[in-house]
């Protein structure tokens, strides 16, 4: 059956007729049976260490809409929690972690090995979904790239403009590096117990590294994610693995070939024609319809996503938005997206 699953084709470089489709943020708040399951979880961290709950809401867009993939529910900052990071969600607004400004905060961090015990429950939520998903159905796991993640442990929270972390990589590259370097070797340990547990597709979301330019992208987006790819193809070669760094412009070009990765993932900045000519050469591609077509519907969803399939029907192809879907999200645009990639074959 692993086989004839047509995302682990389009991975593998096969041009399909149709191309399979999953959807960043599946499982989320634009769906009442998520939102359901959250409260009875009672708050978000708690949803995503109950692996039965975790699983449920992770199961919910497969019933609901038959996606070729699913995506395991949890979040990239489980890791610097395992690690040590205190973590917390503040209603409205989102994430907050303690901060590494000094030395001293970092040393009070865990090493890479330490993080199973505290992530055990997502491993189970991973075994769960591999009894429970159809057979037909892709499972993908994930973790967040070094970089991303170390800008909200470095800021405590999110930033517009990722500064903290851009300001201590600058003022003290030292210590910053020893954070890239503790992500990495978490991120691997994290990852191939995912992979042990029954994910048969990880991706790497990079999701601030459009605010790295020049020599920093190289060092600090490109150089993990290709240690992270070397350490899991070198332990696990059959498993696929999509990068996404988000906003890289110019730099998606030949970011596959840098890496080792399968397949990159582009967001909606750059065009799908711009895709087909300057990565999809290279590597399957996945993209990158405008998440903001799932709220606004319509005949410009239609138009839109039926220009992404033929843009880049010559090639390798995942069909999913440019970034996650969004909370104001209507369930039954995700249903016309669907329904249009699927009659374009």
């Amino acid at each position: 059956m692993a086989q004839q699953k047509t995302i682990l084709r389009a991975l593998a470089g096969e041009t399909l007729p149709t191309p399979p489709i999953w959807m960043m943020r599946q499982a989320g708040r634009y769906l009442p049976e998520y939102r359901a399951t959250r409260a009875q979880a009672g708050d978000f961290l708690k949803l995503c260490y109950n692996s039965e709950l975790a699983a449920e809401v992770t199961l919910q867009p497969i019933r609901r809409y038959g996606f070729d993939a699913s995506i395991l529910f949890a979040d990239i900052l489980l890791l610097p929690q395992a690690l040590g990071a205190d973590l917390w969600f503040v209603t409205g607004e989102g994430p907050r972690l303690s901060t590494i400004n000094a030395q001293a905060d970092f040393d009070r961090l865990k090493p890479a090995d330490a993080v199973h015990e505290k992530l055990a429950p997502i491993y189970e939520t991973v075994k769960i979904l591999r009894r429970e998903l159809p057979q037909e159905t892709t499972l993908i796991g994930f973790a967040g790239a070094p970089w991303t993640v170390a800008t909200y442990m470095i800021a405590g929270r999110g930033t517009p403009d990722q500064g903290p972390a851009h300001e201590l990589k600058d003022e003290n590259p030292a210590l910053f590096q020893q954070v890239i370097d503790l992500l990495v070797d978490g991120t691997i340990e994290y990852l191939s117990q995912q992979i042990e547990a029954g994910a048969e597709v990880i991706k790497l979301f990079d999701s601030w590294a459009g605010s790295l330019k020049g020599a920093d992208f190289d060092r600090y987006a490109l150089e993990p994610t290709k240690r992270i790819i070397a350490a899991l193809k070198s332990r696990y070669p059959e498993t696929p693995i999509i990068a996404f760094p988000r906003g890289a412009g110019e730099r998606y070009i030949g970011f596959a070939e840098a890496t080792g990765a399968d397949c990159v993932a582009f967001d909606d900045s750059v065009t799908a024609e711009w895709a087909a000519a300057n990565i999809q050469a290279d590597s399957c591609v996945q993209g990158n319809l405008a998440s903001s077509h799932m709220v606004t519907g319509g005949d410009a969803l239609v138009t839109e996503t039926q220009r992404i399939v033929k843009a880049l029907s010559a090639g390798p192809h995942i069909f999913n938005l440019g970034h996650g879907i969004t909370p104001d999200a209507d369930p039954e645009n995700v249903q016309l997206m669907i329904d249009t990639v699927r009659a374009s074959g």
